[in-house]
């Protein structure tokens, strides 16, 4: 018996660099009307443009905010590396008082050992590891006063890297408040907007819904699709549309490209 072979439609991976030839030919494919598709990607394009502009509202704001944070987050690291600093000398310290102990009770061996002695040789001697003791005692005490000088030097530099941090948490406070004001005040209207640009894209095929992302991506304005300017020109690069395509934008049966900037043209009328 013969088996029946199924057979699967393979599905073309979308290309990054494909041609706006490719993309014309995919959006005329579609079961969708050119005239609605054309129609999603102008209220998609809209929702994009408000949602923008809501976010424009914050200014910079949030990039202060994280600058701030940034920052805080350095001198608190900073305040925390000195106070493991600080306790570094606090530990030479204590080592250093624990020597001078140990040397306090062997200069007092010697000494002790100096009312025994039976010859020069014996004195000498003991009397050179009494010198020695002593120098590495002055040292110890010497290392216990440097450590104390660089403690308090660091005492001061935990103050005013405390008054400093005080401050930044302040300003960030406050940007945080005023960033906080906006987006609540927006909130609402942004979650409206975002729900009817997912609604607009939900309802364009993946191939288109990529071009569009990535000619928003490529122009400095962020405007994929745009209307005519003036009855004749692109309405993002301003170049002249010839009367063919113009006829074919007013049309909305074509998907009509700028052949300057590569936006999408359409009739907002239709």
């Amino acid at each position: 018996m013969a088996t029946t072979k199924k057979i699967t439609k393979v599905q073309t991976p979308i290309d990054e660099r494909e041609t706006f030839v490719s993309l014309q030919k995919s959006f005329a494919e579609t079961e969708q009307s050119t005239q609605e598709k054309l129609k999603v990607l102008y209220e998609l394009q809209k929702a994009d443009n408000a949602i923008e502009e809501l976010v424009q509202l914050r200014g910079e704001l949030p990039a202060e905010v994280a600058v701030l944070e940034d920052e805080l987050a350095g001198l608190k690291a900073k305040y925390t590396h000195i106070e493991q600093v600080i306790d570094g000398f606090n530990q030479n310290i204590e080592e250093a008082r624990q020597q001078i102990v140990d040397l306090d009770a062997d200069i007092e061996k010697y000494r002790g050992q100096l009312e025994n002695i039976t010859n020069s040789r014996e004195y000498d001697s003991i009397n050179k590891e009494l010198e020695n003791q002593g120098l590495l005692r002055a040292i110890a005490e010497k290392h216990i006063g440097e450590a104390r000088e660089a403690i308090e030097e660091k005492k001061a530099e935990l103050e005013r890297l405390n008054d400093k941090i005080a401050t930044r948490e302040d300003d960030l406070a406050a940007k945080k408040e005023e960033l906080s004001t906006i987006v609540e005040s927006t909130s609402k209207e942004e979650e409206l907007l975002r729900e009817k640009r997912d609604a607009c894209a939900a309802k364009i095929d993946e191939r288109t819904l990529s071009a569009y992302d990535r000619i928003r991506a490529s122009v400095c304005n962020h405007l994929a699709v745009v209307p005519v300017y003036n009855e004749e020109a692109c309405g993002g690069c301003f170049s002249t549309i010839t009367p063919q395509r113009l006829i074919d934008i007013a049309s909305c049966k074509k998907l009509v490209i700028c052949e300057h900037c590569g936006r999408i043209i359409v009739n907002p009328e239709q």
